[in-house]
């Protein structure tokens, strides 16, 4: 059953996913149209700009699901290391909670404000803006499959516990050992048996010619 639910928010974070991407394509290109037809045109655009606006609001909405998933989100590291190893899934758990709380409340007032603004238009375009207050519980939904999942994935030991952030400054001492690699070339140079050896070969050769 856990199996079958992994599955499940594996697909529906890979659509939010490939949504926002889309999403933020879609408002690149109409920004940059914009600006085409503001300043090289001279003819301003009267849609592209709330167009581009509407859907960076989705893709930061339908993004927000991919973050959670992979445990990208800000977290205070300290705190990490603070609590003790056995003690990490309580605080997992209680991180997971507090994200519950707010995309619950999110997914509950955001339907209730798309409902609402359901009769106003977006501006230069005959569109209801019910449309862009949907990426509020939609994102929202999509966010608390991905903390469900992730949750259940650090408890039955699938996935590691903590940030995924917390993985990066252990690489770092191994950049620490490409230090005296460099400075070893430093050292043979300076102390090179060559340059020894060779010096003492023009004393040799004075030293026969004044004999």
């Amino acid at each position: 059953m856990l199996e079958l639910f992994l599955r499940l928010e594996r697909f529906t974070s890979r659509i939010a996913l490939i949504a926002a991407v889309a999403m933020l394509v879609v408002s690149v290109s109409l920004g940059f149209y914009q600006v085409l037809t503001r300043f090289v045109f001279d003819a301003p655009s009267t849609w592209s700009e709330v167009m581009s606006r509407s859907s960076m609001i989705w893709c930061v909405f339908l993004g927000a699901a991919a973050c959670f998933r992979g445990g990208y989100m800000m977290a205070v590291e300290v705190i990490y290391k603070l609590v003790p190893a056995r003690a990490l899934v309580w605080l997992e758990l209680m991180v997971a909670l507090c994200c519950l709380i707010v995309l619950a409340i999110l997914v509950y007032f955001g339907t209730q404000m798309t409902m609402r603004v359901s009769a106003q238009m977006l501006s230069g375009v005959q569109i209801s803006i019910a449309w862009v207050y949907a990426a509020i519980p939609v994102g929202a939904a999509f966010s608390v499959l991905a903390v469900l999942a992730r949750i259940a994935a650090q408890v039955t030991r699938r996935e590691p516990i903590g940030p995924a952030e917390a993985e990066a400054p252990a690489e770092r001492p191994q950049d620490s050992s490409a230090v005296p690699l460099r400075q070893a070339p430093r050292h043979d140079v300076s102390s090179s048996p060559t340059k020894s050896s060779a010096a003492p070969t023009p004393t040799g050769l004075t030293g026969r010619t004044r004999s």
